[in-house]
């Protein structure tokens, strides 16, 4: 079977409702991503409404695949699926669209109940690189001290409030900081993680070691 009539039976399985199984919808969702082709775009954002949530989980990541920012809109209606599984994906999927609008549903999601999806939000607010994000990310960190909102920061540049952190009781919170530093590629960076080798805990000393590594590697990449 050639592309075209193989997406276009996909797309029929995946639209087929009551005359199409569950098993084949979730296998049309999943296929249609890899296949690369945007015809996809529509009916993957009509499989976000599917009643069998790993339609919706798939259709999300297939989403993400196609990259199509039409699918933004739509993505940030489902942030507020009432399955753990599709609101992670979706939060994932956001982050890779990189469309601006998805910032402030982010942010949102940062209180969702479910701790995989605040930290896949916080990831995608990273990967989306809008200064927005970084006061309601520095609030979430320092409430749960969350590695993926602190690595978040540090793809985003907010040094100081990691730099802030680097004081705090927790020895994780600190651990984190450090690891997030890292990631920075901000020079300011340098001394306080310097400081940080001489830590009171290991752990932090060991990725205060590892993150002055990387970010001289950043900074000197030959």
């Amino acid at each position: 079977m050639s592309q075209n009539k193989n997406i276009e039976e996909l797309i029929r399985q995946l639209k087929g409702g009551w005359f199409s199984s569950a098993e084949k919808r979730r296998q049309a969702a999943a296929q249609l991503g890899r296949l690369g082709d945007r015809r996809a775009v529509e009916p993957l954002v009509y499989a976000l409404s599917d009643k069998d949530w790993k339609v919706r989980n798939f259709a999300a990541d297939s989403l993400r695949e196609l990259g199509d920012k039409r699918a933004a809109k739509p993505l940030i209606r489902t942030l507020g699926d009432n399955n753990r599984y599709v609101r992670c994906q979706v939060a994932v999927a956001l982050g890779f669209l990189g469309d601006g609008q998805a910032v402030e549903p982010l942010i949102r999601a940062l209180g969702d109940n479910d701790n995989q999806v605040r930290c896949n939000a916080a990831e995608a607010l990273g990967r989306l690189g809008d200064n927005r994000a970084v006061g309601p990310l520095t609030q979430a960190f320092f409430k749960s001290g969350d590695i993926y909102i602190a690595q978040a920061l540090g793809r985003l540049g907010a040094v100081e409030p990691l730099i802030r952190a680097l004081g705090n009781n927790d020895n994780t919170v600190r651990a984190n900081a450090v690891d997030a530093l890292g990631l920075s590629g901000d020079g300011r960076a340098v001394e306080p993680l310097t400081r940080a080798l001489q830590d009171r805990d290991p752990g932090v000393r060991s990725a205060a070691e590892t993150a002055l590594f990387r970010l001289r590697k950043v900074k000197n990449p030959c």
